[in-house]
């Protein structure tokens, strides 16, 4: 983050601005963001954030609206990458991009979360190691501490960048290990995810149920690739070959977040899985004939 060569004052002053590349002056990332993937990826969320409000509000599923507050994060953080491409020295815009996309997938996360509490809930709870709403206190619980880490450190990193000498290395550090903490979650959350469909594999499912678990492994896998990119991202440093290169970013970054939650655009589980109020109304069936009752809810998405 440092701009090697400049004045503390004239480095302010510069990341205050909106000044064009000087050449042998770095900006913060090592480089000037595509403006071209900043348009893309802008609109790409954008329209998903549409997809996922109007899906959520029409499956009377609000819980789901965590996917549009992921996607609006994404959009917020390339809108930022795009305005480092004409500003690449502005540190309000490096700034605005380095803290929504760090932490954007964390509401993908609690999504998928609540998603699998659906899937047990309407395949049957004998197939989970732990009761469904354990998923949401356990996961959600560590998602917010991971956040609050996350947060923490890139305020330190920040007001350390913003200071004479200041050294953003300790902020950084924090990050990482917010970082870390959830990857370590989401590690396991798949091992239970892999126990209930490993439990559950002679179970004949709904195709909209089907089509769900595709997608909910597709997309966790993505989220899993972008976790591992960015924790050995922040542990290289500001100055490390991985942040310094935008290809990485876009690949491991941009397109995985983009395939984890657009996917969710086509098969959404707000209208392919019961609401909440008939969710309700099935809690307390317990027999075989009432349990498979419960599946038949996952027909609403094959019409």
């Amino acid at each position: 983050m440092e701009k090697a060569g400049l004045t503390f004052e004239e480095r302010q002053e510069l990341g205050n601005g909106c000044k064009a590349l000087v050449p042998g002056l770095d900006p913060s990332y090592g480089y000037v963001p595509s403006q071209a993937s900043g348009i893309i990826f802008v609109v790409l969320f954008g329209l998903s954030t549409i997809g996922h409000i109007y899906s959520s509000i029409k499956g009377k599923n609000y819980w789901y609206l965590c996917f549009a507050i992921g996607t609006i994060a994404e959009v917020i953080g390339w809108g930022g990458r795009l305005w480092s491409s004409s500003c690449p020295y502005n540190d309000n815009a490096f700034l605005i991009q380095i803290s929504t996309l760090i932490f954007a997938p964390a509401f993908f996360t609690g999504a998928i979360y609540y998603l699998l509490k659906q899937f047990i809930d309407v395949t049957g709870r004998q197939y989970s190691l732990i009761p469904p709403k354990l998923y949401l206190w356990i996961f959600v619980s560590i998602d917010i501490i991971s956040l609050a880490i996350q947060a923490a450190g890139g305020g330190i990193a920040s007001s350390a960048s913003n200071k004479p000498g200041g050294d953003p290395s300790t902020g950084s550090n924090i990050m990482v290990g917010g970082v870390i903490f959830q990857m370590a979650s989401i590690t396991v959350f798949c091992c239970f995810y892999g126990a209930f469909l490993w439990k559950a594999r002679n179970v004949q499912l709904e195709k909209s149920i089907m089509r769900l678990t595709y997608a909910t492994i597709l997309s966790v896998t993505c989220i899993y690739i972008r976790s591992i990119y960015r924790t050995i991202e922040l542990l290289e440093g500001w100055d490390g070959y991985l942040i310094t290169t935008e290809r990485f970013f876009i690949a491991l970054d941009g397109v995985m977040m983009a395939i984890a939650v657009i996917i969710y655009n086509f098969v959404h589980p707000a209208i392919l899985l019961p609401s909440p109020g008939e969710q309700k109304r099935l809690e307390g069936l317990g027999s075989d004939e009432e349990g498979s009752r419960m599946q038949n809810m996952g027909k609403r998405g094959d019409a």
